[in-house]
Protein backbone atom coordinates (compact mmCIF):
# COMPACT_ATOMS: atom_id res chain seq x y z
CA UNK A 1 0.00 0.00 0.00
CA UNK A 2 1.31 3.46 -0.87
CA UNK A 3 2.15 6.01 1.83
CA UNK A 4 -0.75 8.14 0.61
CA UNK A 5 -3.24 5.30 1.01
CA UNK A 6 -1.80 4.35 4.42
CA UNK A 7 -2.30 7.89 5.71
CA UNK A 8 -5.79 8.09 4.21
CA UNK A 9 -6.74 4.81 5.88
CA UNK A 10 -5.48 6.09 9.24
CA UNK A 11 -7.35 9.39 8.87
CA UNK A 12 -10.64 7.80 7.80
CA UNK A 13 -10.52 5.43 10.77
CA UNK A 14 -9.76 8.36 13.08
CA UNK A 15 -12.71 10.33 11.79
CA UNK A 16 -15.04 7.42 12.38
CA UNK A 17 -13.65 6.89 15.90
CA UNK A 18 -13.96 10.60 16.72
CA UNK A 19 -17.75 10.42 16.45
CA UNK A 20 -17.89 7.88 19.27
CA UNK A 21 -15.25 9.63 21.42
CA UNK A 22 -17.21 12.89 21.23
CA UNK A 23 -20.08 11.36 23.18
CA UNK A 24 -18.26 9.50 25.94
CA UNK A 25 -19.13 10.34 29.52
CA UNK A 26 -16.57 12.10 31.68
CA UNK A 27 -16.48 9.11 34.01
CA UNK A 28 -15.59 6.72 31.20
CA UNK A 29 -12.89 9.02 29.83
CA UNK A 30 -11.36 9.45 33.28
CA UNK A 31 -11.36 5.71 33.94
CA UNK A 32 -9.71 5.16 30.57
CA UNK A 33 -6.89 7.62 31.36
CA UNK A 34 -6.27 6.14 34.81
CA UNK A 35 -6.01 2.66 33.30
CA UNK A 36 -3.62 3.99 30.65
CA UNK A 37 -1.42 5.45 33.39
CA UNK A 38 -1.30 2.14 35.25
CA UNK A 39 -0.53 0.26 32.04
CA UNK A 40 2.44 2.50 31.22
CA UNK A 41 3.89 1.90 34.67
CA UNK A 42 3.35 -1.87 34.55
CA UNK A 43 5.15 -2.09 31.19
CA UNK A 44 8.06 0.20 31.99
CA UNK A 45 10.67 -2.48 31.21
CA UNK A 46 9.21 -3.00 27.74
CA UNK A 47 9.21 0.76 27.20
CA UNK A 48 12.86 1.05 28.23
CA UNK A 49 13.81 -1.83 25.95
CA UNK A 50 12.15 -0.17 22.96
CA UNK A 51 13.61 3.20 23.94
CA UNK A 52 17.11 1.68 23.99
CA UNK A 53 16.70 0.81 20.29
CA UNK A 54 16.20 4.50 19.57
CA UNK A 55 19.07 5.51 21.84
CA UNK A 56 21.44 3.05 20.18
CA UNK A 57 20.64 4.45 16.75
CA UNK A 58 20.97 8.00 18.07
CA UNK A 59 24.44 7.25 19.49
CA UNK A 60 25.52 5.74 16.18
CA UNK A 61 24.39 8.96 14.48
CA UNK A 62 26.34 11.07 17.03
CA UNK A 63 23.26 12.79 18.41
CA UNK A 64 24.11 15.73 20.68
CA UNK A 65 24.06 14.93 24.44
CA UNK A 66 21.19 17.35 25.08
CA UNK A 67 19.06 15.67 22.43
CA UNK A 68 19.99 12.22 23.75
CA UNK A 69 18.77 13.30 27.16
CA UNK A 70 15.42 14.44 25.72
CA UNK A 71 15.05 11.09 23.95
CA UNK A 72 15.76 8.94 27.01
CA UNK A 73 12.94 7.23 28.91
CA UNK A 74 13.93 6.64 32.54
CA UNK A 75 11.79 5.14 35.31
CA UNK A 76 11.19 8.67 36.53
CA UNK A 77 10.03 9.89 33.14
CA UNK A 78 7.73 6.92 32.63
CA UNK A 79 6.20 7.67 36.03
CA UNK A 80 5.91 11.29 34.91
CA UNK A 81 3.94 10.25 31.82
CA UNK A 82 1.61 8.18 33.99
CA UNK A 83 1.17 11.01 36.48
CA UNK A 84 0.41 13.35 33.60
CA UNK A 85 -2.44 11.12 32.46
CA UNK A 86 -3.82 10.99 35.99
CA UNK A 87 -3.64 14.80 36.21
CA UNK A 88 -5.60 15.12 32.96
CA UNK A 89 -8.18 12.66 34.31
CA UNK A 90 -8.63 14.92 37.36
CA UNK A 91 -9.28 18.05 35.25
CA UNK A 92 -12.84 19.30 34.61
CA UNK A 93 -14.26 18.00 31.34
CA UNK A 94 -15.07 20.93 29.02
CA UNK A 95 -17.20 18.87 26.61
CA UNK A 96 -20.90 19.66 26.88
CA UNK A 97 -20.44 22.85 28.90
CA UNK A 98 -22.94 25.54 27.95
CA UNK A 99 -21.20 28.92 27.98
CA UNK A 100 -23.94 31.48 28.28
CA UNK A 101 -27.64 31.39 27.56
CA UNK A 102 -29.82 34.31 26.53
CA UNK A 103 -33.46 34.84 25.59
CA UNK A 104 -34.54 36.54 22.37
CA UNK A 105 -37.65 38.79 22.17
CA UNK A 106 -39.64 35.96 20.56
CA UNK A 107 -38.89 33.70 23.55
CA UNK A 108 -36.34 31.33 22.01
CA UNK A 109 -33.34 30.62 24.20
CA UNK A 110 -29.86 30.66 22.62
CA UNK A 111 -26.64 29.29 24.09
CA UNK A 112 -23.26 27.95 23.07
CA UNK A 113 -22.07 24.48 23.97
CA UNK A 114 -18.53 23.10 23.90
CA UNK A 115 -17.87 20.19 21.54
CA UNK A 116 -14.66 18.39 20.46
CA UNK A 117 -12.80 19.55 17.39
CA UNK A 118 -12.87 16.04 15.89
CA UNK A 119 -9.55 14.64 14.64
CA UNK A 120 -6.32 16.31 15.75
CA UNK A 121 -2.95 15.58 14.17
CA UNK A 122 0.15 16.15 16.31
CA UNK A 123 3.52 16.32 14.54
CA UNK A 124 6.43 16.51 16.96
CA UNK A 125 10.12 15.86 17.51
CA UNK A 126 12.31 13.93 19.91
CA UNK A 127 10.62 13.64 23.33
CA UNK A 128 8.59 10.39 23.58
CA UNK A 129 6.61 11.68 26.56
CA UNK A 130 4.72 13.95 24.15
CA UNK A 131 3.02 10.81 22.82
CA UNK A 132 1.31 10.14 26.15
CA UNK A 133 0.76 13.80 27.05
CA UNK A 134 -0.88 14.71 23.74
CA UNK A 135 -2.96 11.52 23.66
CA UNK A 136 -4.33 12.17 27.15
CA UNK A 137 -5.38 15.74 26.40
CA UNK A 138 -6.95 14.90 23.04
CA UNK A 139 -8.89 11.90 24.36
CA UNK A 140 -10.12 13.72 27.50
CA UNK A 141 -11.47 16.52 25.28
CA UNK A 142 -13.39 13.95 23.20
CA UNK A 143 -11.18 14.01 20.13
CA UNK A 144 -9.41 11.32 18.13
CA UNK A 145 -5.69 11.89 17.66
CA UNK A 146 -3.07 10.97 15.07
CA UNK A 147 0.48 11.16 16.43
CA UNK A 148 3.52 11.43 14.21
CA UNK A 149 6.74 11.71 16.19
CA UNK A 150 10.26 12.08 14.87
CA UNK A 151 12.09 9.12 13.37
CA UNK A 152 14.64 9.32 16.19
CA UNK A 153 11.94 8.13 18.66
CA UNK A 154 10.14 5.68 16.37
CA UNK A 155 10.34 2.59 18.60
CA UNK A 156 9.56 4.52 21.79
CA UNK A 157 6.52 6.28 20.34
CA UNK A 158 5.19 3.09 18.78
CA UNK A 159 5.50 1.23 22.10
CA UNK A 160 3.70 3.96 24.05
CA UNK A 161 0.95 4.14 21.45
CA UNK A 162 0.40 0.37 21.46
CA UNK A 163 0.09 0.30 25.25
CA UNK A 164 -2.49 3.08 25.22
CA UNK A 165 -4.38 1.52 22.31
CA UNK A 166 -4.72 -1.77 24.19
CA UNK A 167 -6.52 0.07 26.99
CA UNK A 168 -8.94 1.55 24.49
CA UNK A 169 -9.67 -1.90 23.10
CA UNK A 170 -10.08 -3.43 26.55
CA UNK A 171 -12.64 -0.71 27.35
CA UNK A 172 -14.61 -1.47 24.20
CA UNK A 173 -13.50 1.79 22.58
CA UNK A 174 -12.11 2.18 19.07
CA UNK A 175 -8.33 1.80 18.99
CA UNK A 176 -8.36 4.11 15.96
CA UNK A 177 -9.10 7.00 18.33
CA UNK A 178 -5.36 7.00 19.08
CA UNK A 179 -2.98 6.16 16.27
CA UNK A 180 0.78 6.50 16.02
CA UNK A 181 2.15 6.78 12.48
CA UNK A 182 4.70 3.97 12.48
CA UNK A 183 6.64 4.83 9.34
CA UNK A 184 9.67 7.12 9.40
CA UNK A 185 9.11 8.09 5.76
CA UNK A 186 8.88 11.89 5.61
CA UNK A 187 6.32 11.57 2.82
CA UNK A 188 3.85 10.45 5.49
CA UNK A 189 3.77 13.95 6.99
CA UNK A 190 3.22 15.58 3.60
CA UNK A 191 0.35 13.22 2.83
CA UNK A 192 -1.29 13.67 6.24
CA UNK A 193 -1.24 17.43 5.78
CA UNK A 194 -3.37 17.15 2.64
CA UNK A 195 -6.27 15.31 4.34
CA UNK A 196 -8.40 18.33 5.20
CA UNK A 197 -11.67 16.39 4.88
CA UNK A 198 -10.66 13.89 7.57
CA UNK A 199 -8.40 15.88 9.94
CA UNK A 200 -9.66 19.03 11.66
CA UNK A 201 -6.51 20.56 13.19
CA UNK A 202 -2.74 20.11 13.03
CA UNK A 203 -0.50 21.00 15.98
CA UNK A 204 3.25 20.86 15.24
CA UNK A 205 5.65 20.80 18.19
CA UNK A 206 9.36 21.22 17.57
CA UNK A 207 11.87 23.54 16.00
CA UNK A 208 11.09 26.51 13.79
CA UNK A 209 12.02 24.55 10.65
CA UNK A 210 9.44 21.83 11.35
CA UNK A 211 6.69 24.32 12.14
CA UNK A 212 7.34 26.41 9.02
CA UNK A 213 7.31 23.27 6.86
CA UNK A 214 3.98 22.18 8.34
CA UNK A 215 2.43 25.64 8.01
CA UNK A 216 3.54 25.98 4.39
CA UNK A 217 2.50 22.47 3.36
CA UNK A 218 -0.77 21.89 5.19
CA UNK A 219 -4.27 22.22 3.75
CA UNK A 220 -5.54 21.76 7.32
CA UNK A 221 -5.66 24.63 9.86
CA UNK A 222 -2.38 24.75 11.83
CA UNK A 223 -1.66 26.02 15.34
CA UNK A 224 1.70 27.75 14.91
CA UNK A 225 4.43 28.63 17.36
CA UNK A 226 7.58 29.46 15.45
CA UNK A 227 9.74 30.58 18.36
CA UNK A 228 9.79 32.34 21.71
CA UNK A 229 11.63 35.64 21.60
CA UNK A 230 10.59 36.71 25.10
CA UNK A 231 11.48 40.14 26.52
CA UNK A 232 11.74 41.50 30.04
CA UNK A 233 11.53 45.29 30.32
CA UNK A 234 12.93 46.73 33.56
CA UNK A 235 11.34 50.14 34.03
CA UNK A 236 12.91 53.10 35.83
CA UNK A 237 10.55 52.62 38.78
CA UNK A 238 11.36 48.91 39.24
CA UNK A 239 12.50 47.35 42.49
CA UNK A 240 15.97 46.34 41.31
CA UNK A 241 16.31 43.38 43.66
CA UNK A 242 13.00 42.05 42.36
CA UNK A 243 14.13 42.71 38.81
CA UNK A 244 17.34 40.77 39.37
CA UNK A 245 15.50 37.73 40.73
CA UNK A 246 13.03 37.77 37.86
CA UNK A 247 15.69 38.16 35.16
CA UNK A 248 17.95 35.46 36.57
CA UNK A 249 15.07 33.00 36.78
CA UNK A 250 13.76 33.89 33.31
CA UNK A 251 17.16 33.35 31.66
CA UNK A 252 18.96 30.72 33.70
CA UNK A 253 16.47 28.33 35.30
CA UNK A 254 15.95 26.48 31.99
CA UNK A 255 17.45 28.36 29.04
CA UNK A 256 16.56 25.82 26.35
CA UNK A 257 12.79 26.36 26.43
CA UNK A 258 10.53 28.73 24.55
CA UNK A 259 9.48 30.78 27.62
CA UNK A 260 13.02 31.70 28.63
CA UNK A 261 13.96 35.38 28.38
CA UNK A 262 16.04 36.13 25.27
CA UNK A 263 16.24 39.96 25.43
CA UNK A 264 16.55 42.27 28.44
CA UNK A 265 15.37 45.86 27.97
CA UNK A 266 16.48 48.38 30.62
CA UNK A 267 15.37 51.99 31.07
CA UNK A 268 18.27 54.43 30.68
CA UNK A 269 17.64 56.05 34.09
CA UNK A 270 18.66 52.85 35.92
CA UNK A 271 21.07 51.36 33.37
CA UNK A 272 24.26 52.55 35.11
CA UNK A 273 23.05 51.01 38.38
CA UNK A 274 21.20 47.90 37.30
CA UNK A 275 23.31 46.60 34.42
CA UNK A 276 26.59 46.21 36.37
CA UNK A 277 24.57 44.49 39.11
CA UNK A 278 22.79 42.03 36.82
CA UNK A 279 25.74 41.43 34.49
CA UNK A 280 28.00 40.28 37.33
CA UNK A 281 25.45 37.69 38.44
CA UNK A 282 24.81 36.60 34.85
CA UNK A 283 28.53 36.18 34.18
CA UNK A 284 28.89 34.10 37.35
CA UNK A 285 26.12 31.88 35.95
CA UNK A 286 27.97 31.51 32.61
CA UNK A 287 25.59 33.74 30.64
CA UNK A 288 27.08 35.57 27.64
CA UNK A 289 25.70 39.13 27.38
CA UNK A 290 25.39 40.85 24.00
CA UNK A 291 24.67 44.53 24.47
CA UNK A 292 23.86 47.65 22.49
CA UNK A 293 26.31 50.58 22.66
CA UNK A 294 24.60 52.11 25.69
CA UNK A 295 24.61 48.76 27.50
CA UNK A 296 28.30 48.35 26.69
CA UNK A 297 28.97 51.81 28.13
CA UNK A 298 27.55 50.61 31.46
CA UNK A 299 29.30 47.23 31.18
CA UNK A 300 32.33 47.44 28.85
CA UNK A 301 32.92 43.66 28.92
CA UNK A 302 29.66 42.91 27.09
CA UNK A 303 29.91 41.45 23.59
CA UNK A 304 28.61 43.95 21.00
CA UNK A 305 25.12 43.02 19.82
CA UNK A 306 24.31 42.84 16.11
CA UNK A 307 20.97 43.47 14.43
CA UNK A 308 20.45 39.70 14.23
CA UNK A 309 20.61 39.37 18.01
CA UNK A 310 17.35 41.27 18.58
CA UNK A 311 15.21 38.64 16.86
CA UNK A 312 17.17 35.60 18.00
CA UNK A 313 15.81 32.71 20.05
CA UNK A 314 19.07 31.49 21.55
CA UNK A 315 17.75 28.61 23.69
CA UNK A 316 21.06 28.71 25.54
CA UNK A 317 22.96 30.89 28.02
CA UNK A 318 23.12 33.96 25.80
CA UNK A 319 21.18 37.17 26.48
CA UNK A 320 20.70 40.26 24.32
CA UNK A 321 20.66 43.52 26.32
CA UNK A 322 19.36 46.90 25.15
CA UNK A 323 19.06 50.22 26.96
CA UNK A 324 15.92 52.16 25.99
CA UNK A 325 15.07 55.80 26.55
CA UNK A 326 11.42 55.22 27.42
CA UNK A 327 8.57 52.75 27.75
CA UNK A 328 7.53 53.77 24.22
CA UNK A 329 10.90 52.64 22.86
CA UNK A 330 10.65 49.36 24.78
CA UNK A 331 7.19 48.77 23.36
CA UNK A 332 8.37 49.55 19.82
CA UNK A 333 11.28 47.11 20.22
CA UNK A 334 8.96 44.35 21.44
CA UNK A 335 6.51 44.95 18.61
CA UNK A 336 9.36 44.88 16.07
CA UNK A 337 11.27 41.85 17.28
CA UNK A 338 8.87 39.88 19.49
CA UNK A 339 7.28 36.59 18.49
CA UNK A 340 3.89 37.08 20.24
CA UNK A 341 4.92 34.58 22.92
CA UNK A 342 5.53 36.19 26.34
CA UNK A 343 6.49 39.71 27.44
CA UNK A 344 7.25 40.96 30.95
CA UNK A 345 7.46 44.37 32.59
CA UNK A 346 9.10 44.92 35.98
CA UNK A 347 7.77 48.16 37.44
CA UNK A 348 6.30 49.82 40.53
CA UNK A 349 4.30 52.24 38.36
CA UNK A 350 0.71 50.92 38.42
CA UNK A 351 -0.49 53.04 35.51
CA UNK A 352 2.42 51.93 33.37
CA UNK A 353 1.81 48.30 34.22
CA UNK A 354 -1.79 48.64 33.06
CA UNK A 355 -0.66 50.28 29.80
CA UNK A 356 1.72 47.37 29.24
CA UNK A 357 -1.06 44.82 29.78
CA UNK A 358 -3.38 46.73 27.47
CA UNK A 359 -0.94 47.65 24.69
CA UNK A 360 1.33 44.60 24.36
CA UNK A 361 -0.62 41.99 22.42
CA UNK A 362 1.52 38.90 22.84
CA UNK A 363 -0.20 35.70 23.93
CA UNK A 364 0.98 36.15 27.54
CA UNK A 365 1.84 39.49 29.17
CA UNK A 366 3.11 39.70 32.74
CA UNK A 367 3.80 42.28 35.42
CA UNK A 368 6.55 41.60 37.97
CA UNK A 369 6.84 37.86 37.27
CA UNK A 370 9.24 35.57 35.40
CA UNK A 371 8.43 34.61 31.81
CA UNK A 372 9.00 31.00 32.91
CA UNK A 373 5.43 31.03 34.22
CA UNK A 374 4.17 31.06 30.61
CA UNK A 375 3.15 27.41 30.78
CA UNK A 376 -0.23 25.73 30.87
CA UNK A 377 0.40 23.95 34.15
CA UNK A 378 1.80 27.05 35.85
CA UNK A 379 -1.14 29.16 34.66
CA UNK A 380 -3.69 26.75 36.10
CA UNK A 381 -4.73 24.85 32.97
CA UNK A 382 -3.54 21.59 34.49
CA UNK A 383 -1.72 20.58 31.32
CA UNK A 384 -1.09 21.96 27.85
CA UNK A 385 -0.93 20.59 24.33
CA UNK A 386 1.41 23.40 23.31
CA UNK A 387 1.61 27.18 22.98
CA UNK A 388 -0.06 29.05 20.14
CA UNK A 389 1.28 32.35 18.86
CA UNK A 390 -1.47 32.54 16.27
CA UNK A 391 -4.72 34.23 17.25
CA UNK A 392 -7.12 31.74 15.63
CA UNK A 393 -8.58 29.80 17.28
CA UNK A 394 -6.41 29.82 20.39
CA UNK A 395 -3.70 32.16 21.70
CA UNK A 396 -1.11 31.21 24.31
CA UNK A 397 -0.81 27.96 26.30
CA UNK A 398 -3.49 25.53 25.14
CA UNK A 399 -5.38 23.36 27.62
CA UNK A 400 -8.43 21.14 27.31
CA UNK A 401 -10.83 23.96 26.40
CA UNK A 402 -8.61 24.89 23.47
CA UNK A 403 -9.14 21.41 22.02
CA UNK A 404 -12.86 22.15 21.74
CA UNK A 405 -15.00 24.52 19.76
CA UNK A 406 -18.54 25.76 20.42
CA UNK A 407 -21.80 25.15 18.64
CA UNK A 408 -25.01 27.15 19.03
CA UNK A 409 -27.93 25.45 20.77
CA UNK A 410 -31.40 26.92 20.38
CA UNK A 411 -34.42 26.02 22.56
CA UNK A 412 -37.86 26.97 21.36
CA UNK A 413 -41.53 26.33 22.11
CA UNK A 414 -42.90 26.28 18.58
CA UNK A 415 -41.69 29.71 17.41
CA UNK A 416 -41.49 30.30 13.66
CA UNK A 417 -39.77 33.12 11.83
CA UNK A 418 -42.16 35.77 10.50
Amino acid sequence: MSIRNQMLEIAVASKKASRLMANLSSALKNEMLILMAASLESKREHLKTENEKDLQRARENNMAPAMLDRLTLTDERISGMADGLREVAALPDPVGEVTGMWVRPNGIRVGRQRIPLGVIGIIYESRPNVTADAAGLCLKSGNAVILRGGSEALHSNRAIGEILQLVLGDQGLPEAALQVVSTSDREAVTELLQLDEEIDLIIPRGGEGLIRFVAETSRIPVIKHYKGVCHTYVDASADLQMAERICINAKVQRPGVCNAMETLLVHRDIAETFLPQISKVMRDLKVELRGCQKAQHACPDMVPATDEDWGEEYLELILAVKVVDSYAEAREHIETYGSLHTEVIVTNDYQLSQRFLREINSSVVMVNASSRFSDGNQLGLGAEIGISTTKLHSFGPMGLEDLTTRKFVVLGEGQIRE
